[in-house]
């Protein structure tokens, strides 16, 4: 392709473009992946770079890599496996800080192989019941919970995309250094990415007291009487609570739920004492709120009870649905057994909710009333279905899923341990690696086809793709050792000709970037200058490409700075400067070890 400017001014356009995409992601309005789109098409257009190279980043084995990544992520979160490994820690009830160290730990050590961001989503609604449990404010969890995922991704090369993306750009560019290539393996990160987790861990649980808000944005009381249902759950045989004492087993002080009763075959037992021994086939009947209930669900070896049992197959493609009966409903007047809901409706009710009643009895023999708010388990789209139906007033979709494969939950721990150690002793490649461990997940059923779709993140995968050609573009065209040459010349000024100065300073411009934009854009656009940087002193360029890693995730100061950190500001109602009073000195901490470890690590 005839390039439409002079290759001299190649530099400026790509300076020009790149001042534009930072200028367009400072103003929010526009997703991160339509701006690298917006950026590589400009660069095609005016010639800076062919075609063939714009979409070469779409076909880079990291990339492909990190997809298949995200398949793995949802077989753990669609089994509960992750919830397996961290539930008992975070069961037990204890002050902030013990509560904190707790969660911090799994989180971190999870982090290091599994997606961050399935992570931070499947204890979002666990923190909440802790923090209602123990009697403080869920803000004091939701952000040590996302910064000690970021902190265990950087420990690992699957712990985040960014290391992958790193890693993906090192071979590209065939970076070697004496005569030999410059490469991540699995554990390479460790050596600088470890010992930043234990001092990050080591911060969030001396200054997290003292440094994070006490606030909760529109939390919700739990006793409100307008939101209380009754739900019964049978207990099986496999089940982990088997042989515990109701307290023993985290269901004494269950958040916005209350434990009514325990029927045992014809026996009845009312005021629960803490000391019961929970049994094989107990039904536990339970009063509370929607969200408890909810949750009662994803609980392992509780299975919920209604009158048609064998309608609770195939739950995993189920979906949970608020419906309120209407005055014209068919139902009105019978009882939830008699109304057959499995045939007419295809759904069974877990629980029902009368405004200002408590119900008692059984589900099936509570005779439904025009207002009666059912929790329907249903075939997917039933809401479609029956919107314009005159047997309800309103219907909520209030899950997709209704309950995980607690079943297969070892099944995709076993997958994942199996993918760690091939990657780690090198007997296959990561990409190979991840489409293994992708494909066994599915085949398992650990996940389904639709559930591993769903668990991709497209904008993130469009956004490093583009990000490629954006790279090639800075490297090509002359732009990134112009900067590069710069940044030698600020170094030298400050440190004088060592590369902790340089390190430095292309650490603290990751960090800017990455406050910017995003984690994974900002190691693109850096690593070209940090390569050209290292090369243009004969340095080695390993502890700049881990530095260029680590910078772009270690950014603890805004909640832009990471995906994760944007996740839980609306939970724990947080400001943009809680994140810098409690993430800033974090962030100070992680550059001030990178860059005094890297050199000497690395060599």
């Amino acid at each position: 392709m005839t390039s439409l400017v002079p290759p001299e001014l190649h530099p400026w356009i790509v300076a020009f473009l790149v001042l534009a995409m930072i200028g367009a992601l400072l103003t929010g309005r526009f997703g991160t992946d339509i701006v690298f789109m917006g950026v590589l098409t400009g660069l095609v257009a005016s010639g800076v770079i062919s075609p063939s190279g714009a979409i070469q980043g779409f076909a880079n084995p990291m990339v492909i890599t990190i997809a298949l990544l995200y398949v793995v992520a949802a077989g753990m979160k669609q089994t509960g496996a992750m919830s397996l490994l961290s539930g008992p820690l975070l069961n037990k009830a204890g002050s902030v800080r013990s509560t904190q160290a707790r969660l911090v730990a799994p989180v971190a050590a999870m982090s290091a192989f599994v997606n961050n961001t399935p992570i931070v989503a499947m204890f979002l609604p666990v923190l909440k019941g802790v923090a209602k449990r123990g009697g403080f404010s869920g803000s004091q969890l939701f952000m040590p919970l996302s910064f000690a995922s970021i902190l265990g991704g950087v420990c690992t090369l699957i712990g985040t995309s960014t290391n992958l993306v790193v890693a993906g750009l090192l071979v590209r560019d065939e970076v070697s250094f004496g005569g030999e290539a410059v490469r991540f393996d699995m554990f390479t990160l460790s050596w600088v990415g470890v010992p930043i987790a234990v001092a990050g861990v080591a911060y969030m649980l001396l200054f997290g007291k003292f440094l994070l808000p006490g606030r909760d944005k529109g939390a919700e009381r739990s006793d409100d009487p307008a939101r209380q249902y009754m739900t019964a759950m049978q207990v099986s045989a496999e089940s982990a609570v088997v042989g515990k004492t109701i307290e023993a087993a985290g269901l004494r002080n269950l958040p916005g739920l209350f434990l009514s009763r325990i029927d045992r075959g014809e026996e009845a037992i009312v005021a629960v004492e803490p000391e019961e021994v929970i049994r094989a086939a107990d039904v536990l009947v339970f009063v509370g709120d929607l969200d408890g209930v909810v949750d009662l669900q994803q609980i392992r070896g509780l299975t919920p009870i209604t009158d048609e049992q064998e309608a609770m197959g195939r739950r995993n493609r189920r979906e949970l649905t608020e419906a309120v009966v209407s005055t014209e409903s068919q139902a009105v007047g019978q009882t939830v057994r008699d109304a057959g809901f499995r045939g007419r409706y295809g759904a069974v009710v877990l629980a029902v909710h009368r405004r200002g009643h408590r119900l008692s009895g059984k589900i099936g023999d509570i005779t439904l009333r025009p207002g009666d708010t059912l929790l329907l388990e249903s075939e997917p789209g039933f809401a479609q279905r029956y919107r314009d139906s005159r047997d309800f007033f309103l219907m909520t979709q209030r899950a997709r899923e209704a309950a995980p494969h607690h079943e297969r939950a070892w099944v995709a721990i076993g997958i994942l341990l199996l993918l760690v150690l091939g990657i780690s002793t090198a007997f296959v490649s990561p990409l190979t690696g991840a489409l293994i461990a992708a494909g066994a997940m599915i085949l398992t059923r650990c996940c389904t086809g639709p559930q591993a779709r769903a668990g991709m993140d497209w904008p993130v995968l469009v956004t490093i793709g583009a990000a490629f050609g954006v790279a090639e573009a800075m490297r090509s065209s002359g732009l990134a050792e112009n900067v590069a040459n710069a940044i030698l010349g600020v170094a030298q000024a400050i440190g004088g000709s060592g590369p902790y100065a340089a390190l430095a300073v292309v650490y603290g411009l990751t960090v800017t970037f990455t406050a910017c934009m995003t984690n994974n854009a900002a190691a693109m656009l850096m690593f070209p200058i940090a390569m050209s940087v290292a090369g243009s002193e004969g340095w080695n360029p390993l502890p700049f490409a881990v530095a260029t890693a680590m910078a772009a995730s270690c950014e603890f100061s805004t909640p832009i700075g990471y995906q994760t950190n944007l996740m839980v500001m609306g939970p724990g109602g947080y400001r943009w400067r809680d994140y810098t009073r409690f993430g800033g000195p974090l962030t100070i901490m992680c550059a001030i070890i990178c860059v005094g470890l890297a050199p000497v690590v690395y060599g």
